[in-house]
């Protein structure tokens, strides 16, 4: 009887476990609009790498996502542009403008991070966008790498859902 119970006990928690794990992952669907920078802080710029980076643009973004996929739909100023990203953690090729990019999206608790390497002029570069929600805002920061060669730089910008 004893036996059993820690049978019946271990995989109650296992169960928990599994669950807690599952709900750790975050739902970032819904329309998104940045919000104003603070006063004296300067202004995303226009474009961004929201769609080609993975996260920051300036602009208002919908977030569509299931189980193994989250779809980020942006207004660029070369018309609508759509990109999807698998959350199975597996690398992918995406189109980004006229070139495209490798990208691997994997879960760290309840943030998605967004890693995306480009081939440049000067060799790969590589970008990583960390999504995450927080009171009831979304907020995505990226890392880039800094020009001609200089540090890193990451900006963080911040959305509120609804339009």
């Amino acid at each position: 009887m004893k036996r059993v119970m820690a049978v019946c006990g271990a995989v109650a928690m296992l169960l928990v476990a599994t669950s807690a794990f599952a709900q750790a992952k975050t739902d970032f669907s819904g329309k998104w609009t940045p919000d104003a920078p603070a006063a004296g802080a300067p202004a995303p710029p226009a474009g961004g790498g929201g769609g080609r980076g993975g996260g920051g643009a300036a602009g208002p973004m919908t977030i569509k996502q299931t189980a193994a996929e989250l779809t980020i739909e942006r207004e660029t100023p070369n018309g609508p542009q759509s990109t999807v990203y698998k959350l199975d953690g597996s690398e992918q090729t995406v189109t980004m403008g006229q070139g495209s990019a490798k990208v691997k999206a994997t879960w760290e608790g309840a943030t998605l991070k967004v890693v995306t390497t480009r081939d440049g002029q000067n060799g790969p570069t590589t970008t990583t966008a960390i999504y995450s929600i927080a009171a009831g805002k979304l907020s995505v920061a990226t890392t880039a790498p800094g020009r001609g060669g200089g540090e890193p730089t990451t900006r963080t910008v911040t959305y509120t859902k609804g339009m």
